[in-house]
Order: structure tokens, then sequence, then C-alpha cells
């Protein structure tokens, strides 16, 4: 009986962190590809420059990779030092998370202002070399939300010269329609677009949230019975 309930949890297991593992994977690959063919792409930050779209994709998938496949050996091999590790790692990443939603809530108009004005001495990165990534990535945020800038439309006039904006700032775009003091811009900045997206999408991010949550006590919750299991089971762990 103890058997039975030890493959099953160990075969849980391991299909669980295997589509983490797979998961991973894919993030490290998407993460690096763009990096390679769009530079720094979304560098929005000239204070961190290196906190792009594609480096936190990476760093991401790099940290579920290594966690799935912790989980994954750990499980098949039945190694205690491994499923340890599994358990140690993903409590680290759950007391990292719950600390920095503690910071953001205590701190939230500190870190809007903040943000605000280092996305704006970010928008002197558009014209410049080597980010395009972040040229693009504007380009397609203005284009698809209707927005322009961070707060408005003026804030391009102290990153571009001629007090000019990017064309996809236009609402009938067309070539160089941003220099063209007639033409009609959208209103309302990106910022402000993002936060009212983030507003009406809070039931649906924090099903995500919670979501995310449950896998990471369960996933602690099977190494834990599974490393309890091979324990009483008398299986020891050969270095």
């Amino acid at each position: 009986m103890a058997r039975g309930c030890l493959c099953c949890v160990k075969y849980m297991m391991f299909l669980f962190n295997l589509l983490f593992w797979l998961s991973g994977c894919g993030l490290l690959g998407v993460g690096i590809w763009l990096s390679v063919s769009q530079g720094s792409f979304a560098t929005f930050s000239p204070s961190f420059p290196s906190l792009s779209a594609a480096n936190l994709v990476i760093i991401l998938g790099f940290i579920v990779m290594v966690t799935g496949f912790l989980g994954c050996m750990g499980a098949i091999k039945e190694n205690k030092c491994l499923l340890l590790s599994f358990f140690i790692v993903l409590l680290v990443i759950l007391l990292a998370e719950l600390i920095l939603l503690i910071l953001f809530f205590l701190y939230t108009d500190k870190v809007s202002v903040n943000a605000q004005q280092d996305l704006k001495e970010g928008l002197r990165l558009y014209n410049t070399d080597n980010n395009v990534g972040l040229r693009n990535a504007w380009n397609i945020i203005q284009a698809e939300w209707q927005c322009c800038g961070v707060t408005g439309h003026t804030d391009w006039h102290d990153a571009l010269p001629e007090k000019t904006v990017p064309d996809r700032c236009c609402q009938e775009h067309y070539s160089e329609c941003g220099r063209n003091a007639s033409s009609v811009f959208w209103s309302r900045g990106c910022y402000e677009k993002v936060v009212d997206w983030l507003d009406d999408n809070k039931h649906l991010l924090g099903t995500i949230a919670m979501c995310v949550l449950v896998i990471q006590l369960l996933g602690m919750a099977f190494s834990m019975t599974l490393y309890q299991q091979i324990h009483r089971s008398g299986k020891k762990y050969d270095a």
C-alpha cells in the first residue's frame, strides 16, 4: 500500500515537473531569440539597462528549467537530496514573491512616480543605436493601445529633435506624420492605459496568481510527501 502511494506521488510529480521543465526550455529559447534578433528588446528603463524583456524571459526560463529539472530527477530517481533542493527552491521563490508583493503595496505611489520618471528618461533611447528592440516595442505598444508617450505625446518633445513624436502616435498613421504639427495624436499616455488595463483585468490576474500559488504549494507538498515516503521506506541517498 505504501509502495503504491509512493509510485503514485512519484509519477505525478515527475509529469508535473516535466511540463515545468519543458515550459522553462521554451521560455529560455524565446528569451535568447529576442535577445539575438531584437537586441535589448523592451529596455524601457535607463536606470536598469540589463532589465530588458528578453533578459527577464531568459532569467525566468532558467529558473523554471532548473526547478523543473530538480523535481523531475528527484522524483524519478527517488533522490532525497534533489527533492529537498526542489522544495527549498520553491520555498525561496514563494517567499521572494510575497516580499515583493508586500513592498509593492506598501510603496505603490512611490513606485508609480519613479516608474513614470524612469520611463520618460528611457524615451531618449528611442533613436539610439542598438535599440531597435526598444523602438519596436514602443511602436507596437502605441499602435495597439492607441496611446502616446508615458503620460502624453509631449513626453516625446524632450526625447526627439524638433519636438516631434513617433509616427505611431498619430491617429491617422502615415510616413512622417509625427513631424506634421497638424496631425492629431493619441491624447492618453501609455502608462495610464497600462494601469487601466491592469485594473480592468485584476480578477483574471488574481486568478492566474492564485493558480501559480496553488501549483507552487502542490509542488512543495508532493516533494515533501515523496521525501517522507522514501525516508520511511528506508531508501538511502547514495552520494
